[in-house]
This record gives C-alpha cells, sequence and structure tokens, in this order.
C-alpha cells in the first residue's frame, strides 16, 4: 500500500512507521479507526492462556466459548449503536431477563406457541426503546437517568411476570430450545456458507474498485483485493475445520454474526448509518447539516432494547429456562465493558459493528480460561474491570489527539 501523495517522507504515519506498517494503516491506528490492536490484544490473550491451559485452545472449549458470547454480545451490538450517537443505556439486562421471562411465561404456562412468545418479547423491547427515544428527544432527560430508572422498573416488571415461582423450565423437547442448546451449522453447509461470503466480499471490494476509479477516486489496487480475499478465506476455513472437529458452529452463533454483518453494512452504507456518526461526532452540526437527529437517535435506542431482548431470548433458550436470576445485575456491565472494550467510544462517533464481536470475546475469554484455571470468580472481575478501565484510558487519550 502506498502512502498518500501529500505524505512527507518523514511525516508520522507516513510510507512505514517504526513498527513496520503502512503508511495507512499506522494512521488509522494511531487515529483510533483500527481494530488491530483489539485483534492483536485477543490473540495475545488466548496465546497467555492457551500456555497456561492447553484445554482453553480446545475445539469443544471453543465451541463453548462461542455459545456463551452470542447471547451477550448481541446485547452488546446493541449498545454500540446507542454508544455511536453519544447515548447510553444502563438497562439492558433488565431488557434480556424481561424478554427471556415473556418467553418463559408466554409458551408454558399461557401455552402461546413458542414463535408468538418470541415476538412478545421482541415486541417488549421494541416499546421500551420508543419510550426511552421519547424521554430523550421530547423531555431531554439524561439517558444515564432514565435508563437506570428503567433498570429498576423493568427489573420489577421482570419478577412479576414470572410469578411466585420466581423460575420456569422451558421443556428441553421444544424447537427453540433445541436449536439453541443443540442447533449446529452441518458440515457442508458450513463451507458452502464460507465460500458465499468469500465470494461476496471479493464481489463488493471489485465493484467499490470500480466505482471510486470512474469518481477518480483513490481505491484498493487488484492485488491488495486478491490478499484480503484469501486472508478471509483462510481465516474463516480455519474456524470452520479448527470447530468442526467437535461440534461446529451453533445456530445462535450464525444469527449473531449475521446481526453483526447486516449492521455493518448500515452502519457503513446507508444513510442512516452516517447520521448516526454524524449524532454521535457533534450533535449541533448533524442538526445545523439537515440530519435528523431525533429520529436517529429514537432508532437507535429501539435497535438497542430490540437486541437486547433478543438476546435475553437467546439466553433463555441455551439455559432452558427463564428465573430471576437471568438478565442478572453483571448482564449490562458486561454488555456495556464488551462494546467499550471493543473499540466503541463511550463519547460517540467512534466505533464499529465488529466492536461487539471482538469485545464479548475478550470478555468470555478471560472468565473462561479463568474458570479452567479454577480462577474464583472475584478475581475475574477484577480482571475484566483492569482491561476495561484500560480501554477507557486508551478512548480518551485517542479522543484527545482527535481534538488537538
Amino acid at each position: 500500500m502506498t502512502a498518500p501523495a501529500n505524505a512527507q517522507a518523514g511525516a508520522p504515519g507516513a510510507g512505514l512507521s517504526g513498527a513496520g506498517l503502512p503508511g495507512a494503516v499506522w494512521q488509522r491506528v494511531r487515529g483510533g479507526n483500527s481494530l488491530l490492536p483489539i485483534v492483536v490484544a485477543l490473540v495475545g490473550i488466548w496465546i497467555v492462556l492457551g500456555a497456561v491451559n492447553p484445554a482453553f485452545l480446545a475445539p469443544e472449549n471453543l465451541v463453548n466459548l462461542t455459545l456463551q458470547s452470542a447471547p451477550v454480545g448481541v446485547i452488546a451490538l446493541g449498545v454500540v449503536l446507542v454508544l455511536l450517537v453519544g447515548q447510553i443505556d444502563l438497562s439492558v439486562g433488565s431488557v434480556s431477563g424481561l424478554a427471556a421471562a415473556v418467553v418463559a411465561v408466554g409458551s408454558v404456562t399461557l401455552g402461546w406457541p413458542v414463535a408468538l412468545a418470541i415476538l412478545a418479547a421482541l415486541a417488549c423491547g421494541v416499546v421500551v426503546g420508543l419510550g426511552y427515544g421519547a424521554l430523550s428527544t421530547r423531555l431531554g432527560l439524561p439517558s444515564f437517568v432514565f435508563t437506570l430508572a428503567g433498570l429498576l422498573f423493568l427489573a420489577g416488571v421482570q419478577l412479576r411476570v414470572l410469578g411466585p415461582l420466581g423460575s420456569i423450565n422451558l421443556p428441553f423437547e421444544s424447537w427453540f430450545v433445541l436449536s439453541v442448546q443443540q442447533g449446529f451449522l452441518p458440515t457442508g453447509v458450513a463451507w458452502a456458507l464460507v465460500a458465499v461470503v468469500v465470494v461476496a466480499t471479493a464481489a463488493v471490494r471489485v465493484a467499490a474498485r470500480a466505482r471510486r476509479r470512474r469518481a477518480d477516486l483513490a481505491s484498493a489496487s487488484v492485488p491488495q483485493i486478491v490478499v484480503r480475499t484469501l486472508v478471509l478465506a483462510a481465516v474463516l476455513s480455519a474456524i470452520v475445520a479448527y470447530l468442526g472437529t467437535a461440534r461446529g458452529i451453533g445456530y445462535s452463533v450464525v444469527l449473531f454474526a449475521l446481526l453483526v454483518v447486516v449492521t455493518d453494512v448500515l452502519l457503513r452504507r446507508t444513510r442512516w448509518g452516517r447520521s448516526v456518526r454524524a449524532v454521535g461526532g457533534d450533535r449541533r452540526a448533524a442538526m445545523l447539516a439537515g440530519v435528523p437527529v431525533q429520529r436517529t437517535v429514537v432508532l437507535c435506542f429501539v435497535a438497542c432494547s430490540t437486541l437486547a431482548a433478543l438476546g435475553g431470548v437467546l439466553a433463555a433458550g441455551r439455559l432452558g429456562a427463564a428465573n430471576q436470576g437471568t438478565g442478572g445485575a453483571d448482564t449490562y456491565l458486561v454488555a456495556i465493558a464488551a462494546a467499550v472494550i471493543g473499540g466503541t467510544s463511550l463519547f460517540g462517533g467512534r466505533g464499529s459493528a465488529w466492536s461487539a464481536v471482538l469485545g464479548v470475546l475478550v470478555i468470555q475469554s478471560i472468565a473462561n480460561g479463568l474458570t479452567l484455571m479454577n480462577v474464583d470468580q472475584a478475581a475475574r472481575y477484577m480482571v475484566t474491570g483492569a482491561v476495561l478501565l484500560l480501554a477507557i484510558i486508551i478512548d480518551m487519550l485517542v479522543r484527545k489527539r482527535r481534538e488537538a
């Protein structure tokens, strides 16, 4: 990759940096717009945990890790969206717990079809998001305040929905529980999906290159497109092959990955995505530029609460039950921490859908590895808190550098 034409030989980021990275990549890393440092940190964590306990990198354990990460990852994906517009939602854990309770009560106690109970749970998330959007845009209340109130209120609603028993088991033989707990992609389907993703990605990159060349804009060269496509194919093939030696890739993991891809496309390729980043970057400037600020904020709150509800539904299916602890005290903390650790700014305007993936993998990997080493939960909280603090410090330093 060549350096920009206007870059000076001695300027920071021009040519090759001291770290040996191409200039454009180095600039993105310094500017906080690259996921590379998080990927490197995740690989480092895996190497350390694998060296301490080889069981961590065993295929069966990594399958369990992906299944554990999917529900929280879905919730973290919604948190990324509200953080991008400079807001926060502290009630995602309570929303997920309420959704799990609605699924359990609706399908078991009331005898609804499971699909109807799931739709009712997701509808609860939509209603909560609309309420939060109204409180933010109409009354101008700080999101920290009304989502904290929502956390307490919805936790009470969850207890009321569950009733005096406090715990409801879902039928193990239902298609919902079987799909979440024991549903895995057949080997042939998994490889076909890899081929589709690689071909589609290559086609998109080629089309983008042609479009940018027609507009006389800088574009990736053919060798760069080939190398990136081969790297993607190698990574996906390694994942499918290695996890395939155990149970493979679960349906819930596929759903999470699909949601991430769709969200990433919406954020990068649509007018709504540009509006989200504009509102989070500078709300007043976005308003003066004609961006529908209020509608964008409302949609982000709705998406966040709906994804939180979906995460609760997946959690109920994975556990085969809903109880008073579903969506408990640390759920919203883990989801917000995953979004921030994954590179989403607490100050808005910077982040990616892939932040949810990387952040939740970091947190769940630490928890999983410490559990395999028989380390108590206190140490897990302390390590996760230290990682979160480091991510926030980096976020503040990047923000100050960008302002300067």
